[in-house]
This record gives C-alpha cells, sequence and structure tokens, in this order.
C-alpha cells in the first residue's frame, strides 16, 4: 500500500513538474553501440560524422515512454500522440549538432551530463533549453529508464543573442570609424591630481609652469587599452603592440603644451573637452589633429575608462599655412607682399626705434624681356630677383615685393655701414645668379637710405626711391650710349 501511495506521489509530482520532464527508453541505443563496439568503432564522433544515417539511426533508438503536462505545453501539443507525431518537427537543425554531442558523452560513460540546444515548437518557434539527462538507478546496465529535463531558456539566450549583437554593433562602429579612436585609462592621471591638490594646490597652471616634470609623469600614466584600425593607419604601425611600443615617438615636443592645457581643464572638471594638437607618427612626421577627449559615463569618480578621439587635420592646417602665407608672401617671388610690407612700415613706425635701413629695389629692362620673350620670360626674370633678395635679408630684416618689377627690404637696426655692406652683398649675388642663369642677365636699380628718429619712415622710404631712380636713369643711358655707339656708320 505504501509503495502504491509512494508511486502515486511520483507520477503527481512527475505530471505537476514546473519543467519539461520526459520519460524515455535508451536501451535500443545501447544495444546499437554494442554492435558499433563489436565492429571496431572506437571514435563515435568521427563514425558519425562519416555517415549522417548513423546519427538518425541513435535518434531512430530512443524511445519517448512518457511526458508531463508542462512538455505539451511547452512544444504546443495536444497530447502524446500528437507530440510523437511532431518529433521531426521538435528535434531538428542546430538540435542535429548537440545530438552528435550527447551521444558520445553517452558512448564514453557517462550516465548523467547537462548541456544547452535548440528544440522547436509545433508552430515552429525556436526553444533555447537547458537538458540534463539521467539514466536512473537499477538501469545503469541496460539503459531502460531515462529521465530528461528541458527548461526553456529562451528569453534568457534572447537578451544574451541581442546584447552580443550590441556589442558586435558597436565594435565594429569603433573599429571602422573614419577617424582615430582610443580607449585609455586615466586613473592614474587622476591620482597625480588628487595628490596635488591635497597638497593645498590652488593655481594649478602656475604649479604646471614651475614643474614641467609633473606634465611629463602625467603623460607617463596614461595607459592605452585599446584602438581602431583607422589609428593604426594614422600613426602608422602595423598593430597594436607596435602602437604602444612607438607612443613615446608620437606623443612628443610641441604635443606637451596642449596636454598641459588638457590637464587644466581635467583640474577644473572639464571631463568633455576639445583642442587641436599636435602629434607625431612612428616614422617623424608631424600630425595636426582636432582631438575630442571624455570620460565614459559611469567612470567620472576615478577616470579609468576615457575615449579619445582625433581627427587629422593635417590636410587643413596646411591649407590654412598655404592661405596665410599667400596673405603675406608674393605667390610669385615668395618674397613677402605689399600689404605685409605696409604693416611692417607701420610697425617700425609705431616702435620710434631706429636706424632703418632702407633699400629700394627694380628690375632692369623687364619691360623689354616681356615685349621680346613673353611675360613666361618676366617671370622668370623676377623669380630670380626674388632668389637673390631672399638670400641677402636674414631676420629682422624684411623684402617685399610692392610693385610689379619693385622691391623694398626693410633692415631693422641697420645704419649707413650695414647698409653698404648689403649693396655689395647683392651685387656679388647678382653676379653669381647671372653666372648659374643663362639667357637674359638679371641687373636691378637701388636706392638705399637710412630712416632716423625725428622724421617719418615714409620719408626715408622716398629718398631711397629716388636714388634708385636715378640709378635706374644711369642705367638707361649707359644702355642707350652703347647701342648708338654699337650701330653702323651710315
Amino acid at each position: 500500500m505504501a509503495d502504491m501511495t509512494a508511486e502515486q506521489d511520483w507520477a503527481q509530482l512527475f505530471e505537476l513538474a514546473p519543467v519539461s520532464l520526459w520519460l524515455e527508453d535508451f536501451s535500443a541505443l545501447r544495444q546499437l553501440f554494442q554492435r558499433w563496439r563489436e565492429q571496431g568503432v572506437s571514435d563515435l564522433h568521427a563514425h558519425l560524422a562519416a555517415d549522417p544515417e548513423r546519427l538518425r539511426q541513435c535518434s531512430a533508438a530512443l524511445r519517448v515512454l512518457q511526458v508531463n503536462r508542462q512538455t505539451l505545453q511547452m512544444f504546443g501539443a495536444q497530447d502524446l500522440e500528437a507530440l510523437l507525431q511532431g518529433l521531426p518537427q521538435i528535434f531538428r537543425d542546430e538540435m542535429l549538432v548537440h545530438h552528435a554531442e550527447d551521444m558520445v558523452r553517452l558512448w564514453n560513460g557517462a550516465l548523467e551530463y547537462r548541456s544547452q540546444t535548440v528544440n522547436y515548437t509545433l508552430d515552429g518557434r525556436r526553444l533555447d533549453v537547458l537538458l540534463h539527462v539521467r539514466v536512473l538507478p537499477g538501469h545503469e546496465q541496460d539503459w531502460g529508464r531515462v529521465l530528461l529535463s528541458l527548461e526553456d531558456v529562451s528569453e534568457r539566450e534572447w537578451a544574451r543573442r541581442a546584447l552580443l549583437g550590441s556589442e558586435r554593433y558597436a565594435q565594429g562602429l569603433f573599429e571602422h570609424s573614419p577617424v582615430s579612436l582610443w580607449v585609455e585609462d586615466f586613473s592614474g592621471v587622476k591620482r597625480l591630481l588628487d595628490e596635488v591638490r591635497e597638497q593645498g594646490i590652488t593655481d594649478f597652471r602656475t604649479f604646471t609652469d614651475v614643474h614641467p616634470d609633473f606634465v611629463e609623469r602625467c603623460m607617463a600614466q596614461i595607459r592605452v587599452l585599446d584602438v581602431n584600425r583607422q589609428t593604426l593607419r594614422m600613426f602608422r604601425v602595423p598593430d597594436k603592440a607596435a602602437l604602444i611600443e612607438a607612443l613615446p615617438l608620437i606623443f612628443r615636443d610641441e604635443m606637451r603644451r596642449p596636454f598641459t592645457e588638457q590637464l587644466i581643464d581635467l583640474w577644473n572638471g572639464q571631463l568633455l573637452q576639445q583642442r587641436e594638437t599636435v602629434n607625431y607618427s612612428r616614422d617623424g612626421e608631424m600630425l595636426h589633429v582636432h582631438l575630442q577627449f571624455s570620460v565614459l559615463p559611469g567612470h567620472e569618480q576615478d577616470w579609468s575608462l576615457v575615449q579619445v578621439a582625433l581627427t587629422d587635420i593635417s590636410a587643413r592646417k596646411k591649407a590654412e599655412a598655404y592661405l596665410e602665407f599667400l596673405g603675406k608672401h608674393d605667390a610669385l617671388t615668395k618674397l613677402r607682399n605689399r600689404s605685409f610690407f605696409n604693416d611692417e612700415l607701420n610697425r617700425l613706425e609705431r616702435r620710434g626705434l631706429g636706424p632703418v635701413a632702407v633699400l629700394v629695389v627694380d628690375v632692369n629692362g623687364l619691360k623689354a624681356v616681356n615685349d621680346a620673350c613673353g611675360h613666361a620670360a618676366g617671370d622668370a626674370l623676377l623669380r630670380r630677383a626674388g632668389e637673390v633678395l631672399a638670400k641677402a635679408v636674414e631676420a629682422p630684416m624684411t623684402a617685399s615685393r610692392i610693385g610689379g618689377d619693385e622691391f623694398v627690404l626693410l633692415m631693422p637696426g641697420a645704419d649707413e655701414q650695414a647698409g653698404e655692406q648689403l649693396l655689395q652683398q647683392l651685387r656679388e649675388l647678382l653676379e653669381l645668379n647671372n653666372q648659374f642663369h643663362g639667357g637674359e642677365p638679371l641687373d636691378l636699380s637701388l636706392g638705399l637710405a637710412v630712416w632716423r628718429p625725428g622724421e617719418r619712415l615714409e620719408a626715408s622710404l622716398h629718398r631711397a626711391d629716388t636714388l634708385m631712380y636715378e640709378h635706374k636713369r644711369r642705367y638707361y643711358q649707359t644702355r642707350e650710349h652703347e647701342r648708338r655707339a654699337g650701330a653702323a656708320p651710315p
């Protein structure tokens, strides 16, 4: 009577269990395994992989004896007969791979095992399940009674796959971003700043001016956790290990001042920053970059996770530099232009510090060259004049082209003697230039004057200009005399 009650209790527990329970008979499977062993099979995994039909033989050897109510609900079956008829729809696709692994476990003597697999409801919905298989006590020799429990973990697996998909999406955005992305740990930098604050320092800018070594210490505390592909391309390194090794070559020299400003902003609580800075590629090329720095959410207290985005603006900076060059330089001769000359003239006069030597220069015979040989030849002559003048000047002197063939040299601090020395140097350079270049010789008319305090600089410029025109008049008188002297008698 007690045995009957216990059996009824077990049946009720089986039927009302909150997980799917299957009572099956694996005895035919054990007999199949025995035959294969007798045939010399030792590696079941290879045996099943060699012929898919063998796995189907294993499945056919399993006999379902009983399932509980939760099983019918879980798979959408009206009764056991409907469930059995639908087994080919339930056990398919991905489940077959896991099924082969389970068969290998049994082959190797495991009488109890757990695995995760995939089943399908009768209406085709995917079920991710945790499978627990146990050969019941007393049936270890024949596998006549095996209990299987299936726990539906589909929601958890869906969430896991969704999370994995999000991680892959985020990783893809990171890896394939068109800008250089760095993930860094700034916690060591924060510790150093906190130590300085604890020492009572309030003027951090002055502190960094007095202790430049502190900036170096902070730079050494940055740990690079990850970088993307664009970073490797931008800094011309093959992989992340090579980048880490090259960091002392990348972060140096002109980068220190912007990094100091970054530290000052961090000191003042600015965890999101933008600025232009300078880095270097591994082969030494200077890279102008726009930096966006942000301490990632959740890490505001220790700065242990920071994202740095670097956009290469080197091309833009070169264009800006070229436009700035054009704004103050003559495109043909590469000397300064009239705009710069006017500004410099005003600056020197405002300073009122003399003397200043002013040399006005004009190219002789340019119109004749243009008329005879074309403007390209005339431009070549002007470029040669620019070469000569550029060689003659050294800072703080400047040479400017202020008109078609007219140039002015301003020489702060130069008196008459220094001006005469420059004139002699120009004559020597002019001779060398004519020796180097064939064709039409380059000839310059020169006028020198020295400005002293008490007069307008414009007055000195006018005197130099007058002397230059006197030089030019003599040049053309000499050429006319030579032309007439060389003419044949009538």
